[in-house]
């Protein structure tokens, strides 16, 4: 049975708008922290500790794959709680160096008839300062944390580069992992920066700011081609990993979408998955690689880790199926490991390639 009926209060939610419904969510996440009986309860309800599913990732214990991913913790806010719901691993951001209060709502839409979200946020984030405090109170906890960064929209394209030398040495020394978000489609021109000449420009400069992971997160939408050398160039310049995708611009999807804004969840899967397939084929054994689109049970969790990712974030899915469906995908993850003969989800990586 689940720790409670997550079918009802989604209907509750789903009465709000998209936006007010999220901020309600979140305030429910800072609150059981501070119970910590509550905390308990849902931890040992949600979270699976397997070894069948503990792996080590840039030089850190992660103890699932499963992670949440970024847009849903700006702030880094619910960091203490998302354990609890059973993710291995979260990533916070995206964070830019000033706050920004993103772009004019209505911005955030359901598909409620595609299992999918639209998105057209822009980066709204209380900035650079905010979040460094917030990790700073973080410092004990025992908890990968990926850091996401991006450009202020007000930052001129020629000067981009400075506003992620200012997030790479403010979070020199925080985290586990950061990520270069260029792939967002809700910042004007952000995706223009997808070139290999600011690639190389921006792993050379990271690289001598922080020796953290940097990792390059990549759009669905670029040709084949096109994402295999821009991930090549990264990797040549120092990228420590692939992140594979973000949302899509890609509007034919459904008659139901909006003409802005980045789509996510069931409609974004299998475009997500055949990019990261791609790359995957490409790039397996050469860095870590780490897929989010549309992820929405074990079976798409197996299917990604056998073609090259480590790790899998979910997000939009999340919404639909509430934080059981981390719980349910661990267990039944377990059980194909099983079946499949191996001991660690490690051994599990990249299967389809040997």
């Amino acid at each position: 049975m689940s720790f409670f009926s997550y079918k009802t209060l989604r209907e509750l939610l789903f009465r709000l708008d998209p936006e007010t419904a999220h901020t309600l969510a979140g305030f429910g996440l800072k609150m059981v922290p501070y119970s910590p009986t509550l905390l308990k309860g849902v931890k040992n309800h949600y979270f699976i500790d397997s070894p069948y599913l503990t792996q080590e990732v840039f030089g850190k214990r992660f103890l699932n794959p499963i992670g949440l991913g970024a847009g849903f913790d700006k702030n880094g806010e619910y960091v203490t709680a998302t354990p609890a719901l059973g993710f291995g691993f979260t990533e916070i951001g995206t964070v830019t160096p000033e706050p920004q209060k993103g772009n004019p709502k209505p911005r955030l839409f359901r598909l409620k008839e595609d299992m999918s979200l639209q998105n057209a946020m822009g980066f709204n984030n209380r900035g650079a300062e905010y979040m460094l405090n917030r990790l700073k109170s973080l410092y004990f906890l025992d908890y990968p944390i990926g850091i996401n960064i991006g450009k202020n929209k007000i930052t001129a394209q020629e000067r981009a580069i400075d506003d992620y030398k200012i997030l790479l040495e403010k979070f020199r020394d925080f985290g586990t992992y950061i990520v270069i978000n260029i792939s967002s489609p809700n910042t004007p021109n952000l995706r223009d920066l997808q070139n290999e000449e600011f690639i190389r420009e921006l792993f050379k400069m990271a690289n001598g700011v922080t020796s953290k992971p940097i990792l390059l997160k990549i759009a669905p939408d670029m040709s084949y081609d096109s994402a295999i050398a821009l991930c090549s160039t990264a990797i040549e310049s120092g990228a420590s990993g692939i992140i594979a995708t973000n949302t899509t611009v890609d509007y034919f999807l459904t008659p139901n979408a909006k003409d802005f804004g980045g789509i996510s969840g069931r409609l974004l899967r299998e475009k997500s998955f055949e990019m990261f397939k791609v790359i995957g084929k490409e790039f397996y054994g050469k860095t870590t690689l780490i897929s989010v689109g549309g992820i929405e049970d074990a079976k798409d969790i197996y299917e990604r880790i056998k073609s090259g990712a480590t790790l899998v974030q979910i997000y939009s899915m999340l919404i639909y199926h509430g934080p059981d469906m981390i719980r349910r995908a661990n267990l039944e993850l377990i059980e194909l490991l099983k079946r499949d003969g191996y001991r660690n989800i490690a051994e599990a990586v990249g299967a389809n390639y040997r």
